[in-house]
């Protein structure tokens, strides 16, 4: 299997943090280091200034785009103005023969500037909203999406959820057992499904529960393979029925159903990649009432059932 190539592409001004991302989940923090190439370019090799001063020393220029399977703009620090035609050429290149092309964050706006994300489904932080929608109104915005794909071009939310970009594009390429170690090394949950709704500016309510609902997530996900009622889970919480839910859904962006089955759905991904077991014991594991009910949530939300999901991570002779 040929190693994907990676190349991140420093710009003057460039996020020390959002730089960084790519650099750790593609490179430091995987424990199969040979499972990504990284490289790094820069539209002019040489030394790059960051946002806080540091350089960044760079050897490729551009012509590494031509050769990248996967190709980050983890950055851009001055979103009114338009890229070189050089970088917007490159990329639009590069995504034409085959290539994925990643915004973390501001770096959405990069792809947009390349006209690569017209008429499609983008996130970029919430706090540029406003601007995004006026300067690309073809371009369709979800300010709720932690990340978004959109026929290899991906997107990501602000700061942190680059992590999850990154991580979601290991998960694609090689499975959630190695997606899980990273993050497991990066000390970060493996796989958040909420949105970033749940971080814009709003007043906190002054009887929030937040401890209540991560010890309540805690429990859950020690106890997934068990039955769930909202009674139930109210009586654990010591809440009723609708204070659980509202406040849930504060904490998490998420129904307490959704947020049950996305977890579920985590853990049968994992048991499917690394066991033998069956799809029945895999349903019963992870918590669904019935292998109908589990083929029926895992192909509505990956497109592919779990036959074929393990077959694709564990080969053609993996046991079904």
């Amino acid at each position: 299997m040929t190693v994907p190539v990676v190349a991140v592409i420093a710009t003057a001004g460039v996020s020390t943090f959002h730089f960084s991302v790519p650099c750790i989940v593609f490179g430091k923090a995987l424990p199969e280091p040979d499972r990504f190439d990284l490289q790094i370019c820069a539209e002019t090799p040489g030394n790059v200034l960051s946002d806080i001063g540091l350089f960044i020393n760079v050897k490729h220029g551009l012509a590494l785009l031509e050769k990248a399977d996967i190709i980050v703009v983890p950055f851009w620090d001055r979103p009114e103005e338009k890229p070189s035609p050089a970088l917007l050429s490159a990329l639009k290149a590069a995504w034409r023969r085959g290539a994925e092309v990643v915004g973390l964050c501001l770096g959405t706006y990069v792809l947009a500037y390349a006209g690569l994300l017209e008429n499609r489904r983008a996130a970029t932080h919430w706090e540029y909203e406003k601007d995004f929608t006026e300067r690309f109104p073809q371009v369709h915005l979800d300010t709720n999406a932690l990340y978004i794909t959109d026929e290899r071009l991906t997107t990501s939310a602000g700061t942190a959820a680059g992590i999850d970009c990154c991580l979601s594009i290991v998960r694609d390429r090689y499975g959630s057992v190695l997606a899980n170690k990273v993050a497991r090394r990066m000390v970060m949950p493996p796989y958040r499904e909420g949105g970033q709704a749940q971080y814009i500016e709003r007043p906190v309510p002054e009887t929030t529960r937040d401890n209540a609902i991560n010890e309540l997530i805690g429990y859950l996900r020690r106890n997934l393979e068990r039955p769930h009622t909202i009674d139930s889970l109210a009586a654990f919480c010591n809440m009723s029925r609708r204070t659980l839910t509202r406040h849930f859904f504060a904490a998490t962006g998420l129904t307490l159903s959704d947020w049950l089955i996305g977890e579920r759905l985590q853990r049968s991904q994992v048991l499917l990649e690394s066991t033998d077991h069956s799809i029945e014991v895999v349903a019963a594991m992870s918590g669904f009432q019935s292998p109908v009910s589990f083929r029926q949530n895992f192909k509505h939300r990956f497109a592919v059932s779990p036959s074929e999901w393990r077959r694709a991570f564990r080969g053609p002779d993996a046991l079904l």
